[in-house]
């Protein structure tokens, strides 16, 4: 035989020196739960080693992931029940939580890249990421409230706005918000491929933001649709988005490597909280091998063409030192 592809394993510094994909701190954003209140650090039950922090200790947790190389941060806030109302008003107040926490990451850390999260979920009382008039989710009245959101977030300091709400028009009607104010230069991360999917149950456990009536089919993708997906993201690279994302990553690697085969943008793919959390019940079982089983998820979201990976494993992988 000629050709004897095993030379080129028999060891691990050959095995190194071939390495088609490699994943470093640069490509991880850590997703984070904020809290109101002092001295705050409650463990998600469905997530274990994730965290709601209040913004102290939010901060002191981002000065530890810095210190590890890790330096790109996705807010999500855990909104109390009377805060919400039907117009997410809270979502732009002012003083809120939410954007104090921006004020305060980017205070004490300016180098850091923080994302925020654009969707009336957190906010809302019908727990829907649009605004809903007799069962129906409203997209156009929608787009006034994200706008709002989103320039507050530019305004308290957010370097990217991420539209999580898959609402039809919201990216370039944000790009517009924030062009006509002066904040040309704040990026948007938009949720391009955003399924309805099973998986998102541990987060909405997280942030209590699960919807009080139905679902949300008529906005979050069909699970069996792949070419829809080269549809929404091509809009939102018409409307000037900076960064196509695909939502969840694992089970929609297809999709993650048809949106890299069809852009020039960078792709972002969210490795989501079901994902994780069916990684660490597993583990807990001793089913898994943990350290193995997280890099090779991680590793094929990266190869699929992920440049940018949303992972609740970020800062485990690199504390102990699993990418090494």
């Amino acid at each position: 035989m000629l050709q004897r592809p095993r030379r080129n394993r028999k060891s691990e510094v050959i095995r190194q020196m071939v390495q088609e994909t490699h994943i470093s701190a640069a490509n991880l954003i850590f997703p984070m739960f904020i809290v109101d209140g002092d001295n705050q650090k409650t463990e998600v039950a469905s997530m274990p080693g994730i965290f709601r922090y209040s913004i102290d200790n939010l901060l002191r947790e981002v000065e530890v992931c810095a210190k590890l190389g890790l330096m790109s941060f996705d807010l999500f806030p855990n909104i109390e029940e009377s805060l919400k109302d039907k117009y997410a008003t809270e979502s732009h107040r002012e003083q809120s939580l939410y954007l104090r926490a921006i004020q305060a990451v980017k205070k004490h850390f300016p180098e850091v890249c923080v994302i925020t999260d654009v969707a009336m979920d957190p906010y809302s009382s019908d727990g829907h990421d649009g605004l809903v008039e007799n069962g129906e989710i409203l997209n156009d009245e929608t787009l006034e409230i994200l706008g709002k959101m989103a320039l507050a977030h530019a305004r308290s300091g957010a370097d990217i706005i991420a539209p999580s709400d898959m609402m039809d028009g919201r990216v370039g009607y944000i790009r517009q918000v924030l062009d006509d104010n002066g904040f040309t230069n704040v990026s948007i991360m938009s949720y391009s491929a955003k399924y309805s999917s099973a998986f998102y149950g541990p987060f909405r456990d997280a942030l209590k933001s699960a919807p009080k009536f139905g679902d949300k089919k008529t906005y979050q993708m069909n699970p069996a649709n792949q070419r829809e997906a080269l549809i929404e993201a091509k809009l939102d690279e018409q409307e000037g988005a900076d960064f196509l994302m695909v939502k969840p990553a694992l089970a929609y690697l297809d999709v993650i490597k048809l949106l890299k085969d069809n852009t020039e943008l960078p792709v972002a793919a969210y490795n989501v909280s079901g994902e994780y959390a069916m990684v660490k019940a597993a583990a807990q079982q001793g089913w898994l091998d943990e350290r193995r089983t997280t890099t090779e998820i991680l590793t094929s979201i990266r190869r699929a063409g992920a440049t940018a990976i949303l992972t609740y494993h970020a800062k485990e992988v690199l504390q102990k030192g699993w990418l090494s």
